[in-house]
């Protein structure tokens, strides 16, 4: 791997965003929004009180009140105005993308085109909703299934990817007339607080997004144990969304909608296409640095192409230049914080320690910037206790396996459940492992994601979707309205 220097850019001060203004922290605190490439400041956010939360809460509940009942027509011109604005500022939403969380320019755009693609689709979906109606059988009454806003949603948002994140939540929220509190990460908050500018510039209506950040005890529990939210929505970690669970339930029932943690298997059978298989197997791992929910974790080779596939693999690794910087073109930044670092090297010393062999990488690069190395690490056994945790970086765990039967349990042995990737030329064999892989997702040698496919997680990886028009079920109360056709 090459290192590539950058050039450092800074953004300023951002501001809460709440009741349709942009405003300060009312005990005036800031947080510094850190760059992982060089670990310097590169912007401050206002960092929200308990106060400050509390106005969110009942800002959002007003805004509720008037957009639900704004006409569609209205409410999807409104959406469009926000999505063309975010279009104008494409550039600057990528530039604090990069400079917050250490992303690509070119993974960036994933995040840009999320926001927009989630505005426009679902604008478009809820123009297809439209009541259900049911089957009287005595002939007496007219039944119909009705779909409403749901009322205020508090999504909590992972650092990971800040815009994608947050438009697979803002997209169906406010086609669907529910108004919805923005709560990023503290280490990748700064392009949400500039959505919370565009929306002022525009004028969107007073109370329907909000966003802020700040403290747990004075942001985060308040957000779950008021009784205004209607939906309590993440993509995050199991541990947070259990969390958030609990505290929320405390105090009233809430709606829950939570994209947790994965451990994605990759399944190469005897018979894979070891070039697709190697390709996208590190693919997987390089983009966003391995910070992504659905990135491959264990890797279970069957044992007569487990060599080649290793030796591919590195082969790809070294070859990736490591860097930062919209004209250094490098395929793979930082990590994102501190954190992270040391999260992952510590699962490769235990990896190690636990029968692993070092293939390639393995450590933190020196210099600034919290950079770690592309690591493969293969095993002999499949019992490691190692092979359980979700690694959430750019290493690579290298298993053999001999049956599809034995790797089917291996496979299945985590209380996570999101994607998993399974690589064949066997038809049989391809609906052997899309029958028995118990994970929300199964792609067969391939992967494709996109906001029109529902994205969701089985067993501790999640409840309910985000993507597809499933995910608008989320922010819409149903009831049923039964009228007699003749009166008593």
């Amino acid at each position: 791997m090459k290192y590539i220097k950058m050039e450092q850019l800074k953004f300023g001060h951002k501001k809460l965003y709440i009741n349709g203004e942009l405003v300060e922290a009312s005990d005036k605190k800031t947080f510094e929004v850190i760059c992982p490439a060089d670990e310097k400041p590169t912007a401050t956010i206002a960092w929200a009180s308990a106060a400050d939360t509390e106005r969110a809460l009942k800002s959002a509940q007003e805004g509720f009140k008037s957009w639900s009942v704004l006409p569609l027509e209205e409410r999807l011109s409104w959406i469009s105005k926000l999505r063309n604005k975010i279009i104008e500022n494409s550039d600057l939403l990528r530039e604090s993308i990069m400079h917050e969380m250490g992303k690509t320019w070119e993974g960036s755009e994933e995040d840009l085109t999320s926001i927009t693609n989630s505005l426009q689709y679902y604008s478009e979906e809820i123009i297809k909703r439209s009541d259900i109606p049911l089957e009287d059988k005595e002939g007496t009454h007219e039944h119909h299934f009705v779909s409403q806003p749901l009322g205020v949603a508090v999504a909590f948002l992972a650092y990971n990817f800040p815009l994608l994140n947050l438009g697979f939540k803002l997209g169906p929220a406010l086609a669907a007339g529910s108004s919805i509190i923005l709560k990023p990460s503290e280490f990748s908050p700064l392009s949400a607080y500039i959505i919370g500018e565009l929306c002022a510039e525009i004028n969107f209506p007073k109370g329907v997004i909000t966003v802020l950040c700040g403290d747990v005890k004075e942001v985060g529990v308040p957000l779950c144990e008021s009784t205004i939210p209607r939906l309590i929505t993440m993509i995050g970690s199991t541990e947070t969304a259990q969390k958030l669970i609990a505290q929320s339930a405390k105090t009233s029932i809430k709606r829950y909608s939570m994209e947790c943690g994965g451990n994605a298997p990759f399944i190469v059978c005897e018979d894979a296409d070891l070039e697709l298989a190697v390709n996208i197997g590190t693919a997987l791992k390089i983009g966003n640095s391995g910070q992504i929910c659905v990135a491959p974790n264990r890797f279970f080779v069957h044992e007569s192409l487990i060599e080649d596939f290793t030796t591919g693999m590195v082969e790809k690794f070294k070859a990736t230049k490591l860097g930062f910087g919209r004209e250094n073109k490098p395929d793979m930044g930082p990590l994102t914080n501190k954190q992270s670092v040391v999260k992952v090297k510590d699962i490769v010393q235990q990896a190690v320690q636990q029968g692993g062999q070092l293939r390639y990488g393995g450590k933190a690069v020196d210099g600034p910037g919290f950079y770690f190395e592309l690591t493969v690490i293969t095993f002999k056994e499949n019992d490691s206790e190692i092979l359980q945790h979700e690694i959430f970086g750019p290493v690579a765990l290298i298993v053999p396996f001999k049956t599809k039967e034995e790797v089917i349990d291996l496979a299945n042995n985590t209380d996570a459940g999101l994607a998993s990737y399974v690589f064949s030329k066997n038809n049989d064999t391809l609906e052997f492992f899309a029958n028995r892989l118990e994970f929300g997702e199964v792609q067969l040698n391939g992967v494709k994601y996109d906001i029109y496919l529902p994205h969701g997680g089985v067993k501790n990886s999640g409840i309910g979707v985000d993507c597809s028009t499933y995910a608008l079920d989320d922010y819409l109360a149903k009831k049923r309205v039964t009228k007699a056709l003749q009166l008593q």
